[in-house]
């Protein structure tokens, strides 16, 4: 990649005219990261399950933007992805592999049982490593080769600060001490995953200009249990759960050309989760 040497410290954080594709573009932080970079700039392929809510989020963004429909699990689907992508702007410069699986347990009365590792699910172990894992592999496989054979792009895969450190599983207990939820091992073993298979993808197509960067996030406060919210709040030295737009910032950086030195690496955005 060739920059300009002159170039204004503020404009490397530019995206205007660049193309970025976001998956999980419909979940909390998956919309934030598409305003985030509309707002730079960039046009926004916004991708998730529903077509049609994908079509009516894209047209909120500032710049022309498109809405598309895909499951990440499948080929012929991201296939459909990138050729859309390509169709309608020609290019593509940027992927936010955000879309992921976070274990939801409908039943509450049975949510600490099923959630041990000891008692959990091997058909929630497989889908969090189809969407988490083979989903992101997918994504990057389809779409980076195109950034590989134009020479350039930024590849951001959403990892967490679970794929750093083990689930402190005292942050779930009630204020009676019961615990009604466990952090299960599939978030943490697929996120783990993600930070290596960045750090191959930056190995491999480095020479190819294309660059390959892990975001860590820590926990977003969304309307979650108070006890909760005050467990995590006291484990973090910024003394707080994270807000939606903590990551805007990050986001931008890592796809702009002022992080056109950086690959491999992963961004840990957590409050000092991860610090102590």
């Amino acid at each position: 990649m060739e920059l300009n040497l002159f170039m204004n410290s503020l404009e490397l954080f530019s995206l205007k005219n660049k193309v970025a594709i976001v998956t999980g573009a419909l979940g909390l932080i998956g919309k934030n990261h598409c305003i985030a970079l509309s707002e730079a700039g960039a046009n926004v392929v916004a991708c998730d399950l529903d077509d049609e809510r994908c079509k009516i989020f894209a047209s909120s963004l500032s710049t022309k933007s498109i809405g598309v429909g895909v499951d990440i699990t499948n080929k012929s689907s991201v296939e459909k992805l990138r050729d859309k992508s390509l169709n309608e702007f020609d290019r593509i410069d940027i992927l936010v592999n955000n879309a992921a699986i976070n274990d939801m347990f409908e039943n509450p009365q049975v949510a600490a049982e099923q959630s041990m590792f000891e008692n959990y699910p091997l058909d929630m172990w497989q889908k969090s490593l189809d969407v988490n894992v083979t989903g992101t592999f997918l994504c990057s496989q389809i779409i980076g080769t195109e950034m590989a054979k134009t020479g350039k792009g930024s590849i951001i895969n959403i990892a967490s600060t679970y794929g750093l450190v083990g689930p402190d599983q005292s942050i779930y207990k009630k204020p009676d001490g019961s615990q009604s939820f466990y952090k299960s091992p599939a978030y943490p073993a697929t996120k783990g995953a993600i930070v290596n298979f960045t750090r191959f993808l930056a190995a491999y197509w480095g020479n190819k200009g294309v660059r390959v960067n892990t975001l860590s996030p820590g926990g977003v406060e969304n309307k979650q249990d108070e006890y909760f919210v005050n467990n995590y709040s006291a484990k973090t030295p910024l003394g707080r759960m994270a807000l939606p737009t903590d990551y805007n910032g990050a986001i931008i950086f890592l796809a702009s050309d002022a992080s056109s030195y950086m690959t491999g690496a992963n961004l840990i955005v957590d409050g000092g989760w991860t610090a102590w």
